[in-house]
Protein backbone atom coordinates (compact mmCIF):
# COMPACT_ATOMS: atom_id res chain seq x y z
CA UNK A 1 0.00 0.00 0.00
CA UNK A 2 1.02 3.65 -0.46
CA UNK A 3 1.11 5.38 2.94
CA UNK A 4 -0.92 8.58 3.34
CA UNK A 5 -0.97 11.34 5.95
CA UNK A 6 -3.09 10.56 9.02
CA UNK A 7 -2.99 6.79 8.56
CA UNK A 8 -2.23 4.53 11.50
CA UNK A 9 0.11 1.89 10.12
CA UNK A 10 2.33 -1.03 11.06
CA UNK A 11 5.62 -1.47 9.23
CA UNK A 12 9.08 -2.97 9.48
CA UNK A 13 12.14 -0.70 9.65
CA UNK A 14 15.68 -2.05 9.91
CA UNK A 15 14.36 -5.37 11.12
CA UNK A 16 12.07 -3.88 13.80
CA UNK A 17 8.26 -4.06 13.80
CA UNK A 18 6.77 -0.62 14.48
CA UNK A 19 3.36 1.04 14.64
CA UNK A 20 2.40 4.70 14.45
CA UNK A 21 0.57 7.59 12.82
CA UNK A 22 1.89 9.36 9.71
CA UNK A 23 2.09 13.05 10.67
CA UNK A 24 3.63 14.72 7.62
CA UNK A 25 6.26 14.51 4.92
CA UNK A 26 9.57 16.37 5.16
CA UNK A 27 12.35 16.31 2.56
CA UNK A 28 11.11 13.09 1.04
CA UNK A 29 10.74 11.32 4.38
CA UNK A 30 7.62 10.44 6.35
CA UNK A 31 7.39 11.62 9.95
CA UNK A 32 5.65 8.90 11.98
CA UNK A 33 4.54 9.26 15.59
CA UNK A 34 5.21 5.84 17.05
CA UNK A 35 2.93 4.24 19.63
CA UNK A 36 5.72 4.87 22.16
CA UNK A 37 5.00 8.58 21.72
CA UNK A 38 8.23 9.43 19.92
CA UNK A 39 8.56 10.54 16.30
CA UNK A 40 10.68 8.87 13.63
CA UNK A 41 11.61 10.15 10.17
CA UNK A 42 11.76 7.38 7.57
CA UNK A 43 12.12 7.27 3.80
CA UNK A 44 9.17 5.38 2.22
CA UNK A 45 11.48 2.90 0.48
CA UNK A 46 12.96 1.96 3.87
CA UNK A 47 9.55 0.89 5.21
CA UNK A 48 8.68 -2.75 4.62
CA UNK A 49 5.41 -4.69 5.02
CA UNK A 50 3.30 -1.57 5.43
CA UNK A 51 -0.24 -2.26 6.63
CA UNK A 52 -3.01 0.17 7.58
CA UNK A 53 -4.47 -0.39 11.03
CA UNK A 54 -7.98 0.51 12.09
CA UNK A 55 -7.97 2.39 15.40
CA UNK A 56 -10.99 3.76 17.19
CA UNK A 57 -10.88 7.55 17.49
CA UNK A 58 -11.97 7.36 21.12
CA UNK A 59 -10.71 4.89 23.69
CA UNK A 60 -13.22 2.74 25.50
CA UNK A 61 -13.43 3.52 29.20
CA UNK A 62 -14.58 0.93 31.78
CA UNK A 63 -17.83 1.59 33.60
CA UNK A 64 -17.52 2.68 37.21
CA UNK A 65 -19.25 0.81 40.04
CA UNK A 66 -22.40 2.53 41.27
CA UNK A 67 -21.45 2.27 44.96
CA UNK A 68 -18.00 2.65 46.60
CA UNK A 69 -16.61 -0.04 48.87
CA UNK A 70 -17.39 0.31 52.57
CA UNK A 71 -14.87 1.87 54.96
CA UNK A 72 -12.68 3.62 52.42
CA UNK A 73 -11.51 7.22 53.01
CA UNK A 74 -13.15 9.91 50.90
CA UNK A 75 -10.80 11.50 48.35
CA UNK A 76 -11.75 14.25 45.90
CA UNK A 77 -10.23 14.00 42.41
CA UNK A 78 -10.21 17.46 40.81
CA UNK A 79 -9.42 17.31 37.13
CA UNK A 80 -7.80 20.16 35.17
CA UNK A 81 -6.48 18.43 32.05
CA UNK A 82 -2.87 18.13 30.90
CA UNK A 83 -0.90 15.07 29.82
CA UNK A 84 -2.27 12.94 32.66
CA UNK A 85 -5.67 13.23 30.95
CA UNK A 86 -4.40 13.06 27.37
CA UNK A 87 -4.24 10.58 24.57
CA UNK A 88 -2.94 10.48 21.02
CA UNK A 89 -5.39 11.92 18.48
CA UNK A 90 -5.19 9.27 15.78
CA UNK A 91 -6.32 11.70 13.11
CA UNK A 92 -3.42 14.13 13.67
CA UNK A 93 -0.93 12.19 15.77
CA UNK A 94 -0.87 15.01 18.30
CA UNK A 95 -1.36 14.57 22.04
CA UNK A 96 -4.62 16.18 23.15
CA UNK A 97 -6.34 16.59 26.52
CA UNK A 98 -9.87 15.31 26.19
CA UNK A 99 -10.87 12.99 29.03
CA UNK A 100 -13.58 14.12 31.39
CA UNK A 101 -13.13 13.61 35.13
CA UNK A 102 -15.24 10.45 35.10
CA UNK A 103 -13.28 9.09 32.14
CA UNK A 104 -9.97 9.64 33.94
CA UNK A 105 -11.28 7.72 36.93
CA UNK A 106 -12.63 5.04 34.63
CA UNK A 107 -9.18 4.56 33.14
CA UNK A 108 -7.79 3.75 36.58
CA UNK A 109 -10.43 1.67 38.39
CA UNK A 110 -7.67 0.42 40.77
CA UNK A 111 -8.03 3.74 42.60
CA UNK A 112 -11.46 2.64 43.81
CA UNK A 113 -9.84 -0.17 45.83
CA UNK A 114 -7.93 2.42 47.86
CA UNK A 115 -10.41 5.25 48.37
CA UNK A 116 -13.98 6.39 47.88
CA UNK A 117 -13.28 8.87 45.11
CA UNK A 118 -15.50 11.69 43.97
CA UNK A 119 -14.36 12.95 40.58
CA UNK A 120 -14.99 16.52 39.40
CA UNK A 121 -14.02 18.40 36.25
CA UNK A 122 -12.74 21.87 37.20
CA UNK A 123 -11.29 22.75 33.80
CA UNK A 124 -9.78 20.94 30.82
CA UNK A 125 -6.67 22.55 29.42
CA UNK A 126 -2.92 22.25 29.16
CA UNK A 127 -1.40 23.91 32.23
CA UNK A 128 0.39 26.63 30.27
CA UNK A 129 -3.05 28.06 29.43
CA UNK A 130 -3.86 28.74 33.10
CA UNK A 131 -4.19 32.18 34.68
CA UNK A 132 -4.80 33.42 38.23
CA UNK A 133 -8.52 32.85 37.70
CA UNK A 134 -7.94 29.11 37.32
CA UNK A 135 -5.89 28.99 40.54
CA UNK A 136 -8.85 30.62 42.26
CA UNK A 137 -11.24 28.07 40.75
CA UNK A 138 -9.07 25.25 42.07
CA UNK A 139 -8.76 26.77 45.54
CA UNK A 140 -12.55 27.10 45.77
CA UNK A 141 -13.00 23.52 44.54
CA UNK A 142 -10.59 22.25 47.22
CA UNK A 143 -12.44 24.27 49.86
CA UNK A 144 -15.75 22.73 48.80
CA UNK A 145 -14.28 19.23 48.79
CA UNK A 146 -13.10 19.69 52.37
CA UNK A 147 -16.54 20.96 53.37
CA UNK A 148 -18.02 17.85 51.75
CA UNK A 149 -15.90 15.63 53.99
CA UNK A 150 -12.93 14.71 51.79
CA UNK A 151 -9.97 13.26 53.75
CA UNK A 152 -7.72 14.44 50.96
CA UNK A 153 -7.69 16.01 47.51
CA UNK A 154 -5.87 15.06 44.31
CA UNK A 155 -5.51 17.67 41.58
CA UNK A 156 -4.66 16.20 38.18
CA UNK A 157 -2.62 18.77 36.31
CA UNK A 158 -0.41 19.43 33.30
CA UNK A 159 3.29 19.42 34.17
CA UNK A 160 4.43 22.71 32.60
CA UNK A 161 3.39 24.84 35.59
CA UNK A 162 2.39 22.07 38.01
CA UNK A 163 4.89 23.33 40.61
CA UNK A 164 3.54 26.89 40.32
CA UNK A 165 -0.04 25.74 40.85
CA UNK A 166 1.09 23.74 43.88
CA UNK A 167 2.72 26.88 45.31
CA UNK A 168 -0.37 28.97 44.46
CA UNK A 169 -2.68 26.53 46.27
CA UNK A 170 -0.32 26.45 49.22
CA UNK A 171 -0.63 30.23 49.64
CA UNK A 172 -4.35 30.39 48.85
CA UNK A 173 -5.34 27.56 51.23
CA UNK A 174 -4.24 28.94 54.59
CA UNK A 175 -4.30 26.30 57.37
CA UNK A 176 -5.53 23.50 55.12
CA UNK A 177 -6.18 20.48 57.36
CA UNK A 178 -6.05 17.71 54.73
CA UNK A 179 -3.46 16.64 52.13
CA UNK A 180 -3.79 18.27 48.72
CA UNK A 181 -1.59 16.50 46.17
CA UNK A 182 -0.99 17.97 42.73
CA UNK A 183 -0.32 15.09 40.34
CA UNK A 184 0.77 15.09 36.72
CA UNK A 185 2.14 12.77 34.08
CA UNK A 186 4.99 13.18 31.61
CA UNK A 187 3.56 10.53 29.27
CA UNK A 188 -0.05 10.48 28.04
CA UNK A 189 -2.44 7.94 29.51
CA UNK A 190 -2.65 5.69 26.43
CA UNK A 191 1.12 5.19 26.09
CA UNK A 192 2.74 2.00 27.42
CA UNK A 193 5.36 4.12 29.23
CA UNK A 194 2.76 6.39 30.86
CA UNK A 195 3.44 7.34 34.46
CA UNK A 196 -0.16 8.44 35.02
CA UNK A 197 -1.47 5.31 36.75
CA UNK A 198 1.54 4.95 39.07
CA UNK A 199 1.46 8.62 40.07
CA UNK A 200 -2.27 8.51 40.81
CA UNK A 201 -2.11 5.22 42.71
CA UNK A 202 0.81 6.45 44.81
CA UNK A 203 -0.95 9.75 45.54
CA UNK A 204 -4.17 8.02 46.56
CA UNK A 205 -2.27 5.55 48.74
CA UNK A 206 -0.40 8.35 50.50
CA UNK A 207 -3.63 10.19 51.31
CA UNK A 208 -5.32 6.99 52.52
CA UNK A 209 -2.45 5.85 54.77
CA UNK A 210 -0.72 9.01 56.04
CA UNK A 211 -1.71 11.88 58.31
CA UNK A 212 -0.38 14.77 56.23
CA UNK A 213 -1.65 18.32 56.07
CA UNK A 214 -0.88 20.87 53.37
CA UNK A 215 -0.18 21.00 49.66
CA UNK A 216 2.48 18.86 47.96
CA UNK A 217 3.41 17.29 44.62
CA UNK A 218 3.34 13.56 43.88
CA UNK A 219 5.55 12.55 40.95
CA UNK A 220 8.08 9.90 39.90
CA UNK A 221 11.27 9.60 41.95
CA UNK A 222 13.51 8.20 39.16
CA UNK A 223 13.52 6.63 35.72
CA UNK A 224 14.64 3.12 36.68
CA UNK A 225 11.75 2.40 39.07
CA UNK A 226 8.10 3.43 39.32
CA UNK A 227 8.30 4.71 42.90
CA UNK A 228 6.88 8.18 43.61
CA UNK A 229 7.89 10.92 46.04
CA UNK A 230 5.92 13.58 47.89
CA UNK A 231 7.59 16.94 47.22
CA UNK A 232 7.17 20.29 49.04
CA UNK A 233 4.75 22.58 47.20
CA UNK A 234 6.78 25.81 47.36
CA UNK A 235 10.25 24.28 47.08
CA UNK A 236 10.06 22.08 43.98
CA UNK A 237 10.56 22.64 40.28
CA UNK A 238 10.29 20.94 36.88
CA UNK A 239 13.92 20.27 35.93
CA UNK A 240 13.58 18.27 32.70
CA UNK A 241 11.37 18.59 29.65
CA UNK A 242 10.37 14.93 29.32
CA UNK A 243 11.83 12.60 31.97
CA UNK A 244 9.31 10.99 34.30
CA UNK A 245 11.38 12.16 37.28
CA UNK A 246 11.43 15.75 36.02
CA UNK A 247 10.34 17.28 39.33
CA UNK A 248 12.97 17.82 42.00
CA UNK A 249 12.98 19.49 45.42
CA UNK A 250 15.12 22.66 45.40
CA UNK A 251 17.29 23.31 48.46
CA UNK A 252 15.13 20.71 50.16
CA UNK A 253 14.23 17.00 50.34
CA UNK A 254 11.06 14.92 49.76
CA UNK A 255 8.55 14.24 52.55
CA UNK A 256 7.99 10.60 51.68
CA UNK A 257 8.46 7.84 49.10
CA UNK A 258 5.75 5.45 47.91
CA UNK A 259 7.01 2.20 46.40
CA UNK A 260 5.30 0.74 43.36
CA UNK A 261 3.66 -1.73 42.86
CA UNK A 262 3.69 -2.62 46.60
CA UNK A 263 2.35 0.86 47.48
CA UNK A 264 4.29 1.04 50.74
CA UNK A 265 4.85 4.51 52.23
CA UNK A 266 8.23 5.45 53.70
CA UNK A 267 8.38 8.73 55.59
CA UNK A 268 11.63 10.56 54.82
CA UNK A 269 11.29 13.56 57.12
CA UNK A 270 8.81 15.31 59.40
CA UNK A 271 5.50 16.38 57.90
CA UNK A 272 4.13 19.92 58.29
CA UNK A 273 2.52 20.66 61.64
CA UNK A 274 -1.25 20.28 61.87
CA UNK A 275 -2.70 23.82 61.84
CA UNK A 276 -4.50 25.11 64.91
CA UNK A 277 -6.92 27.24 62.91
CA UNK A 278 -9.63 26.38 60.40
CA UNK A 279 -9.12 26.58 56.65
CA UNK A 280 -9.13 30.12 55.31
CA UNK A 281 -9.13 30.68 51.56
CA UNK A 282 -7.35 33.81 50.33
CA UNK A 283 -7.49 34.11 46.56
CA UNK A 284 -5.47 35.88 43.87
CA UNK A 285 -6.37 39.23 42.35
CA UNK A 286 -7.09 38.14 38.78
CA UNK A 287 -6.22 41.56 37.32
CA UNK A 288 -2.70 41.77 38.75
CA UNK A 289 0.27 42.16 36.44
CA UNK A 290 3.43 40.50 37.73
CA UNK A 291 6.62 40.53 35.67
CA UNK A 292 9.39 37.93 35.61
CA UNK A 293 12.61 39.25 34.05
CA UNK A 294 15.62 37.03 33.33
CA UNK A 295 18.85 39.02 33.65
CA UNK A 296 21.26 38.59 30.74
CA UNK A 297 24.16 40.32 28.94
CA UNK A 298 23.52 43.27 26.61
CA UNK A 299 20.52 44.52 28.58
CA UNK A 300 18.89 47.92 28.17
CA UNK A 301 17.05 50.14 30.62
CA UNK A 302 13.95 49.86 28.43
CA UNK A 303 13.65 46.18 29.33
CA UNK A 304 13.10 47.14 32.97
CA UNK A 305 10.96 50.20 32.28
CA UNK A 306 8.58 48.00 30.24
CA UNK A 307 7.18 46.94 33.64
CA UNK A 308 6.42 50.48 34.82
CA UNK A 309 2.67 49.85 34.73
CA UNK A 310 2.89 46.42 36.40
CA UNK A 311 2.05 45.70 40.03
CA UNK A 312 5.20 43.78 40.87
CA UNK A 313 8.40 42.43 39.32
CA UNK A 314 10.65 39.42 39.95
CA UNK A 315 14.27 39.71 38.83
CA UNK A 316 16.09 36.44 38.11
CA UNK A 317 19.54 37.58 39.18
CA UNK A 318 22.91 36.43 37.90
CA UNK A 319 25.17 34.47 40.23
CA UNK A 320 24.76 35.24 43.90
CA UNK A 321 22.64 38.31 43.17
CA UNK A 322 23.69 40.63 40.36
CA UNK A 323 22.39 42.82 37.53
CA UNK A 324 24.67 44.74 35.12
CA UNK A 325 24.46 48.09 36.92
CA UNK A 326 28.02 49.46 36.69
CA UNK A 327 29.79 51.30 33.84
CA UNK A 328 33.36 50.04 33.79
CA UNK A 329 34.44 51.32 30.36
CA UNK A 330 33.15 53.11 27.27
CA UNK A 331 31.23 50.01 26.09
CA UNK A 332 28.83 49.54 29.02
CA UNK A 333 27.59 53.01 29.92
CA UNK A 334 24.04 51.69 29.48
CA UNK A 335 24.43 49.96 32.84
CA UNK A 336 24.07 53.21 34.81
CA UNK A 337 20.72 53.74 33.05
CA UNK A 338 19.69 50.23 34.12
CA UNK A 339 20.41 51.06 37.77
CA UNK A 340 18.43 54.28 37.44
CA UNK A 341 15.53 52.34 35.94
CA UNK A 342 15.54 49.78 38.79
CA UNK A 343 15.73 52.54 41.41
CA UNK A 344 12.84 54.39 39.79
CA UNK A 345 10.69 51.25 39.50
CA UNK A 346 11.35 50.14 43.09
CA UNK A 347 9.73 53.36 44.32
CA UNK A 348 6.51 52.48 42.46
CA UNK A 349 6.19 48.72 42.83
CA UNK A 350 7.76 45.84 44.80
CA UNK A 351 10.78 44.35 43.04
CA UNK A 352 12.00 41.03 44.42
CA UNK A 353 15.13 39.01 43.68
CA UNK A 354 15.56 35.32 42.97
CA UNK A 355 18.65 33.38 41.79
CA UNK A 356 18.52 32.11 38.24
CA UNK A 357 20.98 29.43 39.36
CA UNK A 358 17.86 27.84 40.98
CA UNK A 359 19.86 26.27 43.82
CA UNK A 360 21.37 28.40 46.59
CA UNK A 361 20.18 31.75 47.94
CA UNK A 362 20.49 35.42 47.09
CA UNK A 363 23.25 37.42 48.82
CA UNK A 364 23.37 40.94 47.46
CA UNK A 365 25.80 42.03 50.20
CA UNK A 366 28.89 40.39 48.74
CA UNK A 367 29.70 42.47 45.64
CA UNK A 368 29.10 46.08 44.66
CA UNK A 369 26.41 45.38 41.99
CA UNK A 370 24.38 43.49 44.60
CA UNK A 371 24.74 46.25 47.17
CA UNK A 372 23.51 48.71 44.56
CA UNK A 373 20.34 46.62 44.19
CA UNK A 374 19.80 46.66 47.95
CA UNK A 375 20.21 50.43 48.03
CA UNK A 376 17.74 50.71 45.13
CA UNK A 377 15.13 48.87 47.21
CA UNK A 378 15.17 45.36 45.71
CA UNK A 379 13.73 42.76 48.14
CA UNK A 380 14.76 39.15 48.72
CA UNK A 381 18.15 39.43 50.43
CA UNK A 382 19.21 36.10 51.92
CA UNK A 383 16.22 34.15 50.57
CA UNK A 384 16.25 30.90 48.59
CA UNK A 385 12.97 31.05 46.67
CA UNK A 386 12.94 29.76 43.12
CA UNK A 387 11.87 32.33 40.49
CA UNK A 388 8.50 30.60 40.11
CA UNK A 389 7.75 30.55 43.84
CA UNK A 390 8.90 34.17 44.10
CA UNK A 391 6.42 35.04 41.33
CA UNK A 392 3.55 33.21 43.06
CA UNK A 393 4.32 34.59 46.51
CA UNK A 394 4.60 38.18 45.27
CA UNK A 395 1.31 37.84 43.35
CA UNK A 396 -0.48 36.38 46.37
CA UNK A 397 0.88 39.01 48.77
CA UNK A 398 -0.16 41.84 46.46
CA UNK A 399 -3.60 40.23 46.18
CA UNK A 400 -4.15 40.23 49.95
CA UNK A 401 -1.98 42.98 51.48
CA UNK A 402 -1.01 46.61 50.87
CA UNK A 403 2.43 47.42 49.49
CA UNK A 404 3.91 48.24 52.91
CA UNK A 405 2.83 44.86 54.26
CA UNK A 406 4.12 43.14 51.12
CA UNK A 407 7.62 44.53 51.70
CA UNK A 408 7.54 43.21 55.26
CA UNK A 409 5.90 39.82 54.63
CA UNK A 410 7.93 38.87 51.57
CA UNK A 411 10.90 37.91 53.76
CA UNK A 412 8.77 35.94 56.23
CA UNK A 413 8.16 32.20 55.98
CA UNK A 414 4.42 31.88 55.41
CA UNK A 415 3.90 28.43 53.83
CA UNK A 416 7.21 26.61 54.26
CA UNK A 417 8.63 28.41 51.20
CA UNK A 418 11.68 29.64 53.13
CA UNK A 419 14.25 27.99 55.38
CA UNK A 420 16.97 29.67 57.40
CA UNK A 421 19.60 27.25 56.15
CA UNK A 422 19.55 25.23 52.93
CA UNK A 423 19.95 21.46 53.19
CA UNK A 424 23.08 20.19 51.41
CA UNK A 425 21.06 17.14 50.31
CA UNK A 426 18.72 19.51 48.51
CA UNK A 427 21.20 20.03 45.70
CA UNK A 428 20.82 17.64 42.79
CA UNK A 429 24.06 16.63 41.07
CA UNK A 430 22.35 14.51 38.40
Amino acid sequence: MKPALGQHISFAYKGKALEGVILNKEKGKLVVKLDSGYNISVAPDEMKNIKELKVEAKMKVPRLPKKPKDGLPKVALLHTGGTIASRVDYETGAVIAQYTAEEVLGLYPELLDIADIKSELVSNMQSEMMRFAHWNMLAKAVEQAVKDGAKGVIVTHGTDILHMTAAALSFALKDITVPVLVVGSQRSSDRPSSDAVTNLLCATTFIAKEKFTGVALCMHEGIEKDDCVILPACRSRKMHTSRRDAFKPINDTPYACITYPKLKVERLRNYPKVPDSKLEVKLFNEKLKIGLLHIHPQMYAEEFLAYAKFDGLVLELLGIGHVPTMATDAHNKEHTKILDAITSLAKKLPIVASPQTIYGRVNMNVYSPGRQLLEAGVLGQGLDLTPETAFVKLAWLLSNHDKKEVRQLYSENLRGELVARSDEEGFSSE
